[in-house]
């Protein structure tokens, strides 16, 4: 019997043929996987457009409001009522409180009131409005106003109650006969009922101890309050005209010492207005800037201090951020040494060089930053073809001018090809995060220019990836 044959299948290996084909296409796929991988670790660089715009400048100060102010005081102790809303101007004649030496009106009030009274929305308006005000002004070194606000809308809303209440209540009034006295205006002005005591200060008493808030003191009544004979009631402001006063540094001096009028734009009121502007001495000797306006006053009627800003300077050019303004060094280089085309065009520098033959010239071609009128600016980085301490010589000429003075200029990183060019800017005023430069000067920027935000992340000739 014939043994049966071994059928088993050995595969057979093929030899690895490589050809070009393949190193070629390894070697594409090599250099797009590390092309990838280096733009993805790349630092990403972000940019910004640049925009005309303008920065204000304005000088913060805190002054005190001075203005033709007459008291009243009470002849009689009482519960006083209000029947004027402070702020509101009275004629000669106008009822502005009643005295209650019983107490019966008070009591008729709450009887007559209930639950009934609610106020109108011009009240409501009107306290959502000093709340407001209040909000955007308020800072924690003064932190007493806060109770001063919290007095103020309370007398307010008692003051709105009272008003509306005691308006149907003239017949109960007058069965009160003698124990209830109304306080009639004998002059017309604007009703207020803050009294702090420097209503007949002049400018020219003032002192540096009256801009003191911690010291300041005011009484401030309100409806339904007991008061006894010879308390302040309310005052009067009968002219329209009122002044600003506050200290004054050498620096304000500087700024507008000179000046006759300024613009002024007051903190937590949407409200700018110009001042004659004057500077005054003290009583103490102190310097003091004075403002008079003839508007507005009665915005400020139960205010003694007042923030504001007075506008010293408005520019407009370019804006951009601080963050992308950078300094670099360049080499300075007399311009009668730059060679022309016959065309006019500008080519570049004759840099003296030595061969086998002796000296010789060669003409190097440099990029310009700057012309101030007796220089070119030149760069003077690693990649230059000009070093410090090589010789140029002046067209048709044997002067020559050996390079090495260098001069910085103030600028940013364009990047509108991709890559970042150095362009130089005038900075006309300053801002804590932008800077307002020139528009339209030589080397410089353009509307809509893409700059690099951090100048400090980058280089001159650098490859950008945006952001």
């Amino acid at each position: 019997m014939a043994k049966k044959k071994n059928k088993k299948v050995i595969r057979y290996r093929r030899p690895l043929n490589i050809n070009i084909g393949m190193i070629i296409f390894a070697l594409i796929f090599a250099y797009m996987a590390f092309y990838v991988y280096t733009y993805m670790k790349r630092e990403r660089i972000e940019f910004y457009e640049v925009t005309e715009g303008s920065i204000v400048n304005d000088q913060r100060h805190s002054g005190i409001i001075l203005r033709t102010e007459v008291p009243k005081y009470t002849d009689r102790a009482g519960n006083i009522n209000y029947y004027l809303r402070e702020g509101k101007k009275a004629a000669v004649g106008t009822r502005i409180y009643s005295i209650d030496e019983t107490g019966s009106l008070s009591k008729l009030l709450e009887e007559k009131m209930g639950d009934s009274v609610a106020l109108s929305s011009e009240n409501l308006s009107s306290l959502k409005k000093e709340l407001s005000s209040f909000s955007q002004t308020f800072t924690n070194e003064n932190f007493n106003s806060v109770y001063d606000t919290r007095y103020s809308l309370d007398s307010r809303v008692l003051e709105y109650v009272s008003v509306d209440t005691l308006k149907n209540l003239d017949d109960a009034i007058a069965q009160l006969g003698g124990n209830f006295e109304q306080v009639r205006s004998d002059m017309a002005g604007i009703v207020s009922y803050s009294v702090d005591g420097l209503e007949s200060v002049t400018p020219e008493q003032v002192t540096a101890e009256l801009f003191d808030k911690s010291v300041y003191k005011k009484a401030q009544t309100k409806s339904g309050q007991l008061v006894e004979k010879g308390a302040p009631a309310y005052k009067l402001i009968t002219e329209g005209t009122w002044s600003i006063l506050f200290p004054m540094t050498d620096e304000d001096h500087t700024l507008y010492g000179q000046k006759t009028s300024l613009s002024v734009k007051f903190s937590g009121k949407d409200l700018k207005t110009t001042g004659s502007f004057s500077v005054i001495t003290g009583a103490d000797g102190g310097s003091y800037g004075k403002l008079d306006f003839h508007k507005y006053m009665e915005q400020f009627v139960s205010d003694r201090f007042v923030d504001f800003e007075i506008i010293t300077e408005e520019v407009k050019g370019l804006k951009i951020p601080r963050t992308a303004v950078t300094e670099v060094n360049f080499f300075q280089i007399p311009k009668e040494f730059l060679v022309r085309s016959p065309e006019g065009s500008a080519r570049g520098f004759y840099k003296e060089t030595y061969t086998e033959n002796g000296p010789a010239v060669a003409l190097v071609s440099c990029d310009i930053y700057n012309d101030d009128g007796e220089y070119y600016y030149v760069d003077a980085g690693e990649k230059s073809e000009l070093k410090a301490g090589d010789y140029l010589v002046k067209e048709n000429s044997q002067d020559r001018f050996q390079v090495g003075t260098m001069a910085s200029l103030q600028g940013v990183y364009n990047i509108n090809r991709g890559y970042t060019m150095f362009r130089r800017i005038e900075v006309l005023n300053s801002s804590d995060e932008y800077y307002t430069v020139a528009k339209g000067t030589g080397y410089g920027l353009s509307v809509y220019d893409h700059i690099v935000l951090n100048a400090a992340a980058v280089s001159e000739n650098d490859t950008i990836i945006y952001q």
